[in-house]
């Protein structure tokens, strides 16, 4: 095999992709990747001791770690060179460290290959083929050491985006970064099971982190109606997940006569009121970013990924001149808009001039889609649900949450909504909506029967809002509330949205379309006896599994 990897659901028979990636990494880029990872666990493994030892803490360390794991997320970045020079930058940060810890005389464990490996760029192919996934022998061990770094890229994720806004935790960093020294080391099944669990615990406290940030900034997010329609003026699709991002933008390309338009996982930007006084935000085009490569074709402007999910375009595609990426976003050939510095905003110049030269967006669709029901959305309408649950109007509620991708065997996910009872209510948060939220399923006593709390990290409004169900019936036990979960997954934030609810104590949750093919037998096992994880089987029986 020329490279291995098995983090996304699309992992290739099941299985892991092992020439190219089915999401479109080249095998070379995937190894870097690694390569990327090696040498970033090294650097933990000298931050962690220092921190420990000595209180060391160092900003442009923690951002240079949690930078590196968003950047090797699926779908996020396709530049080889990018990653490359990054590697290089990696064993700079890294020696630095070595240089410190010595200076301060503390005691490192250096016996991991990455806390040494000093090679050179013309070494790199050669070295990045050697320290993949597979260099772990052991496959329970290797399943359960890479399902916690999965969470933890989730995890960093979510804390660039709040750092983004002004907020960080170093208890959120700290963990990160020992949590990567650690399964450096020989760990036993019994201790990765517990720091799986741990890293469930600091990624709810990462989304609640990212919660606050959105919130201080723009407020809360309201009930709103969002247009899918567009109007004559050029345009610019925002897609990805930086709230930042878009601020920036919109302040930008105010007055300019370019308007902007959210795609996929940005759609929630139209629920925040901040956003709202800007009278060039026209409302959503498209669906979910696996159709990026129909909507960006009929959408005629530019394009901005400010994170994942990029879809690398086909040889033929028109509109690969008007990629433009940014942040833990690269695609070779793509124009890269830097990052902020000296506190100053993005330079969102070139891609608002390349607007002005384009024709307007083709309207595919028309009407509007209802969101913005996040925690205080809802608890604002606690009493008119509390009487619906019951009076027995509302007879169970099903988390919907989670990723959607191109397998047609996610067809189910819409399926499911359209066969539940007229008594229930889906809660949603990430793209795996745009499976259903456009389906006329009407509403029960004036709620809707979607309610979509937004980014797939507002997933943490949904454990919120059940935990205050659970207060508000007067419950002992989470799981006793009327909510079941169905969620499908795709990517690393994914995982850490399920770690979370495990460490919240849910149990029985339904994951699809597949099991990740990452657990082992035996670590899908303990999943399942421990905390109820299960696959989904058929529509039909699964409503009556978990609806009755």
């Amino acid at each position: 095999m020329s490279m291995f990897c098995y983090q996304c659901q699309e992992a290739a028979k099941g299985t892991g992709c092992t020439l190219k990636g089915v999401c479109g990494k080249s095998d070379d880029l995937s190894n870097m990747m690694d390569l990327l990872l090696f040498v970033t666990k090294g650097i933990c493994v000298y931050s962690s001791a220092l921190r420990e030892q000595k209180g060391y803490e160092n900003p442009m360390v923690n951002k240079f770690v949690f930078d590196s794991l968003f950047t090797t997320i699926t779908n996020a970045n396709f530049d080889k060179a990018a990653i490359t020079r990054r590697v290089t930058r990696a064993i700079e940060v890294r020696n630095m460290l070595r240089d410190e810890a010595a200076k301060q005389g503390v005691n490192v464990d250096t016996s991991f290959e990455g806390c040494t490996w000093e090679g050179k760029p013309e070494e790199y192919e050669a070295k990045s083929t050697t320290v993949g996934v597979l260099r772990e022998s052991n496959e329970d061990i290797r399943s359960l050491k890479e399902l916690i770094t999965y969470g933890v890229k989730g995890m960093a994720a979510y804390a660039e985006h709040a750092y983004n806004l002004g907020f960080e935790d170093t208890e959120v960093y700290a963990f990160m970064q020992k949590t990567m020294a650690d399964i450096t080391r020989d760990l036993s099944v019994d201790e990765l099971v517990a720091l799986t669990l741990e890293t469930g615990k600091y990624g709810v406290q990462t989304m609640a982190l990212l919660d606050k940030a959105n919130t201080t900034n723009y407020g809360n997010p309201e009930i709103t109606k969002v247009n899918l329609g567009v109007r004559n003026n050029p345009g610019i699709l925002i897609s990805g997940h930086d709230l930042k991002d878009m601020e920036e933008l919109l302040a930008q390309t105010e007055g300019t006569g370019v308007d902007v338009y959210t795609h996929s996982e940005m759609l929630p930007a139209n629920y925040y009121p901040a956003f709202k006084k800007y009278k060039h935000f026209v409302g959503n085009y498209g669906s979910s970013w696996w159709h990026q490569r129909e909507d960006f074709e009929s959408f005629n402007g530019p394009i901005l990924f400010t994170t994942n999910c990029i879809v690398p375009p086909l040889a033929n595609a028109s509109y690969k001149d008007r990629i433009y990426t940014t942040g833990a976003a690269g695609l070779e050939g793509a124009t890269h808009i830097p990052d902020r510095e000296n506190g100053k905003p993005k330079d969102f110049s070139a891609i608002i001039e390349h607007a002005k030269r384009c024709k307007p967006p083709v309207e595919i669709e028309k009407g509007e889609i209802v969101g913005g029901f996040a925690h205080e959305q809802v608890f604002a309408l606690a009493d008119k649900v509390v009487d619906a649950v019951k009076s027995g109007a509302i007879r169970k509620f099903i988390v919907m949450a989670g990723c959607d991708g191109r397998m047609k065997d996610r067809n189910y996910y819409t399926e499911f909504a359209q066969k539940l009872p007229n008594d229930t209510v889906i809660l949603t948060a990430g793209c795996a909506k745009y499976r259903y939220n456009k389906l006329p399923l009407g509403d029960i006593g004036g709620i809707p029967r979607v309610l979509d709390a937004g980014q797939c990290n507002d997933s943490y409004s949904l454990a919120v809002i059940a935990l205050k169900l659970k207060e508000i019936f007067q419950l002992n036990d989470i799981n006793e509330l009327p909510i079941a979960y169905n969620i499908a997954w795709y990517e690393q934030k994914a995982v850490i949205v399920l770690l979370a609810l495990l460490y919240l104590g849910v149990k029985n949750i339904h994951l699809g379309p597949t099991l990740p093919a990452f657990l082992s037998p035996n670590v899908a096992k303990v999943l399942v006896e421990n905390f109820g994880i299960g696959g989904i089987t058929n529509v039909d029986e699964d409503i009556k599994l978990m609806v009755g």
